[in-house]
């Protein structure tokens, strides 16, 4: 009975009267495997169709290769083999393997032929079978062929993205290296030298522009201008806003003034831009090479560093100084210093102080104090270059956090009256 069941399974035999079924139980021949057993494998011409009695079996295409590929798992009451009986040679589409022990029955071509004589219905039952079949077949290629096109489809817009991202981002690239040479361009290319005095300067932005800037330049009376400042935030934004900065500090300087007169003029400009997000910490001074006084305005920028040349630090008093670009009337820190003959002394921005190494400890003033009166007595771009490979040497692997910008004035060979 149970045998019996099993055979209506089968579309091919399922229309068979009970007696016939009933005489296919008794006569057919029972194939045994064990565990990992192949009963046959892909592209072996086949001559029989097999219904499972007992166990699993695994239906593969490329067994045993890296892409081996699990069809199905068949169990007691499936079939699998038929069109070898409705196709004469027919090549078997995949490999059969046991999972565990199985039993299975076997109908070969002989059983087959020798059932469609004594059931000739079964020709009728045979073509309904392949129709069915080829239409299940055509539905799964033409699923499967949908979904490589919807895969391919997907492969595609993820290439055209990638590709539009690439393009973005080289597009980038080259404005961010435009406006780098931008910025390159507004620094002096070269440096004055007033007598008995040399200067020196550095910049290294943390991106490919920054917001930090210096500028060293001539003004009338044997007087020279030194100006280093620094925007808040970083990048393109900050080397606009800094880049306005600097033109107006320029423009004011040749209308003459105090330093302090001079940024708050420029102050006035910059706040009628409304950048009400952004401001700009300023450190100018006017060295009158003549007397060897430096007129000095602080707009809430670092205190410079003075070195004698016996390596000495003088500490510069600190008044009220606030940046300029937010406030109507910000604070100016004014005072006149006066530098020995063999003192440098060194404007710089926060990002000097707050290098890192790579376990976060920052160079600090302590250390920039040390490292400069180590370097006393030497030439300001000296000065400027052998800091720069200091600060190098202590942020080692890690990534620098902040713009960097140095500018040294070194009296070199007078003495101050």
């Amino acid at each position: 009975m149970a045998q019996t069941i099993l055979f209506k399974k089968v579309p091919l035999l399922s229309d068979l009267p009970r007696s016939e079924l009933d005489n296919l139980a008794t006569t057919l021949q029972v194939v045994h495997l064990q565990p990992g057993e192949i009963l046959f494998r892909e592209d072996e011409k086949g001559d029989s169709l097999f219904v499972v009695l007992e166990g699993e079996l695994q239906v593969l295409m490329g067994m045993g290769e890296p892409d081996e590929k699990l069809l199905a798992v068949l169990g007691p009451g499936e079939f699998f083999g038929e069109m070898s009986l409705l196709i004469p040679g027919r090549a078997r589409t995949a490999s059969i393997r046991a999972t565990g022990t199985a039993r299975l029955w076997m109908m070969t071509r002989v059983d087959f032929d020798a059932l469609l004589l004594r059931q000739p219905k079964l020709a009728d039952t045979m073509v309904r079978t392949l129709t069915r079949r080829l239409d299940a077949t055509n539905s799964s290629a033409f699923r499967e062929l949908q979904e490589k096109n919807h895969q391919l489809q997907k492969a595609y817009d993820e290439l055209k993205a990638a590709q539009a991202q690439i393009i973005e981002k080289e597009r980038l690239e080259k404005e961010l290296q435009v406006a780098a040479e931008i910025q390159n361009s507004l620094l002096p290319q070269e440096l004055p030298q007033g007598p008995g005095y040399d200067f020196g300067a550095c910049m290294v932005p943390a991106r490919t522009v920054g917001g930090d800037l210096y500028d060293i330049f001539t003004l009338e009376d044997d007087r020279i201008g030194v100006l280093i400042g620094d925007v808040t935030d970083k990048g393109i934004p900050a080397a606009i806003f800094m880049a306005r900065a600097h033109a107006l500090i320029m423009a004011e300087a040749v209308h003459g003034g105090s330093p302090g007169e001079i940024l708050l003029r420029a102050n006035r400009h910059l706040i009628k831009l409304q950048q009400a997000d952004q401001f700009v910490t300023v450190l100018f001074g006017i060295l009158d090479t003549r007397s060897g006084e430096l007129e000095l305005a602080r707009a809430g920028h670092e205190l410079p560093v003075l070195v004698t040349a016996e390596g000495r630090v003088i500490s510069i008093p600190q008044g009220a100084g606030q940046p300029i670009g937010i406030l109507d009337a910000p604070l100016m820190d004014e005072q006149k210093i006066s530098l020995p003959m063999g003192a440098t002394l060194l404007f710089f921005t926060d990002g000097v102080t707050d290098c890192a190494n790579p376990q976060g400890e920052q160079f600090g003033h302590a250390q920039l104090n040390q490292a400069l009166s180590s370097l006393a007595g030497r030439g300001g771009q000296e000065t400027c270059n052998l800091l720069l490979e200091t600060l190098k040497r202590y942020q080692g692997d890690a990534s620098q956090s902040d713009d960097i910008a140095m500018v040294a004035v070194h009296s070199g060979n007078r003495s101050l009256s």
